[in-house]
């Protein structure tokens, strides 16, 4: 069984940055994208960025291009997200997933999880 452990969350000022990263252990398992998504109280899971994990091109939600990026490292099976500019709206549960599908801003393709960290921004 695959697992996905996400860690790097925390409470930042406006402005601050954060980096999350997210561990994949377990039995081997083949992927097409790992990506980051987000949940704030009341919301629905939104779509954060993702990464192709052969190739390793990237895709990103508006709401955090040039802000967020994020990255991979096949070697040591991980997946990061640097956070940068954060502003309050960006708080949320922030959480990591796997997908063997091409569409990988779809929550409802990704077939694995981890449990999510919290990130929470103060004004």
């Amino acid at each position: 069984q695959v697992q996905l452990v996400e860690s790097g969350g925390g409470l930042v000022q406006a402005g601050g940055s954060l980096r999350l990263s997210c561990a994949a252990s377990g039995r081997t398992f083949s992927r097409y994208a790992m990506g980051w998504f987000r949940q704030a109280p009341g919301k629905e899971r939104e779509f954060v960025a993702a990464i192709r994990w052969t190739g390793g091109s990237t895709d990103y939600a508006d709401s955090v291009k040039g802000r967020f990026t994020i990255s991979r490292d096949t070697a040591k099976n991980t997946v990061s997200l640097q956070m940068n500019s954060l502003e309050p709206l960006d708080t949320a549960v922030y959480y990591c997933a796997a997908t063997g599908r091409p569409y990988i801003s779809d929550p409802n393709e990704y077939s694995t999880w981890g449990q999510g960290t919290q990130v929470t921004v103060s004004s």
